[in-house]
């Protein structure tokens, strides 16, 4: 007997059902279908929209709660929680540059969170960037590419790590014995990003990601992702062409894929519609960047080392002035996306979904389809959360 029954408008990989059927048994979808192919019992027709359980590959916290500070499982399933609640299924945890010996310390208590299913990866923001953008990054714990380094995180991780960001300009950065053949071999992702670099090294980088990932056989990849594209980089100029021309030429080509910060903040929403419609939503992942003030109100919070304001939704660090992560959740991005975007609604929610799923090599979430876990999101015609359900369970 079928568990639960949801009937709405349903957003489907590459289509949207206007009156549609989701049946839930356990933890799994069993059946998606429109009513007119629906031989059982209806449920009352409404006017909810369902989505896929969102999937956000670059996080660092909410609910007041912060990742890279976090020193128990519990303070950092704070953070989870207020992200599952909006509508984010699935979650990966993201530190910040720090002394190793606090990089370790995260790694297992994260890795404990994963082990439990309750985060999907973890994502270390440096400590191999740029010191001339490092952004939120601090400068006291930026060090130049470390392999062993590496190794040993993604040891402490369990299996669990998913990404690490890096800056193609630093010595050891990609190539042989270097940080991202460590990152690819042990099952990880080279996510270039927090750089200064000239366009010949940011090419240079991305054609050896590619070069790896095809010699060694992994679930991640095979492409590599690009951190928070636009920002914590240098900007495209046309004598001084930096990285950005050279991500997006790798992702038009069927290489990298794109973060975006959706939140109206980070980039202007009709950029983020260029960059769609350049190199389509199958090299594109929406992401939150989010820091502890996601779903909390203006005030002081901390992200790793360094202080942070918030004024009018705004994170800025407290010295320097410098953005300091996002404030939204990832079904933000998505309204952002459509409203003042014009992405059309499907893509919008696969670049926040799908794509994540894609990211981390789970063919089981990330799409509402049989077979797929019963992640599932309610909302209403202006994208506001109504339930969403986590492996068939109710959550909020």
């Amino acid at each position: 007997m079928t568990d639960c029954v949801l009937r709405g408008r349903l957003v489907l990989e590459d289509s949207v059902v206007d009156d549609g059927i989701i049946e839930i048994d356990g933890s799994t979808i069993t059946r998606i279908c429109p009513v007119s192919n629906y031989d059982a019992a209806l449920p009352e027709a409404s006017d909810s929209t369902f989505l896929p359980g969102l999937v956000d590959v670059h996080c660092h916290g909410g609910g007041g709660e912060s990742f890279p500070n976090a020193e128990t499982a519990e303070a950092a399933l704070v953070a989870v929680m207020e992200h599952r609640r909006h509508g984010t299924t699935s979650l990966v945890a993201s530190c910040v540059t720090a002394s190793a010996d606090v990089l370790r310390r995260r790694a297992a208590t994260l890795a404990q969170l994963a082990n439990d299913s309750e985060i999907a990866g973890i994502h270390f923001e440096g400590p191999f960037v740029s010191h001339e953008r490092c952004g939120a990054q601090d400068p006291t714990y930026i060090i130049d590419p470390d392999p062993s380094l590496t190794l040993t995180l993604l040891k402490d991780c369990q299996g669990h790590a998913l990404s690490m960001t890096l800056a193609p300009e630093k010595p050891g950065a990609y190539g042989p014995g270097s940080v991202a053949e460590a990152l690819i071999d042990g099952g990880a992702l080279p996510s270039w990003g927090h750089t200064d670099s000239n366009s010949v090294m940011a090419r240079q980088a991305l054609e050896y990601s590619r070069e790896r990932f095809a010699e060694v056989k992994t679930k991640r990849g095979p492409r590599a992702t690009i951190t928070h594209l636009f920002n914590g980089m240098r900007p495209l100029h046309h004598r001084d062409t930096g990285p950005v021309a050279e991500f997006l030429s790798d992702a038009a080509r069927g290489g990298a894929v794109v973060e975006l910060i959706c939140d109206s903040i980070h980039v202007d929403p009709t950029l983020v519609r260029d960059v769609y419609e350049m190199v389509g939503r199958e090299h594109v992942v929406f992401v939150t960047d989010a820091m502890a003030a996601a779903g909390m109100p203006d005030g002081e919070y901390t992200l790793g080392p360094q202080d942070v304001v918030v004024r009018d939704g705004v994170a800025r660090l407290a010295q320097g002035n410098a953005i300091a992560g996002g404030t939204a959740h990832l079904l933000d991005c998505v309204r952002v996306a459509v409203t003042r975007g014009g992405i059309p609604l499907v893509d919008a929610v696969y670049m926040a979904s799908a794509q994540g799923a894609t990211i981390l090599g789970d063919d089981t979430i990330g799409s509402l389809a049989a077979g797929k876990k019963a992640d599932v999101v309610e909302v209403d015609a202006q994208l506001n959360v109504h339930r969403v359900w986590r492996r068939g369970t109710v959550v909020a």
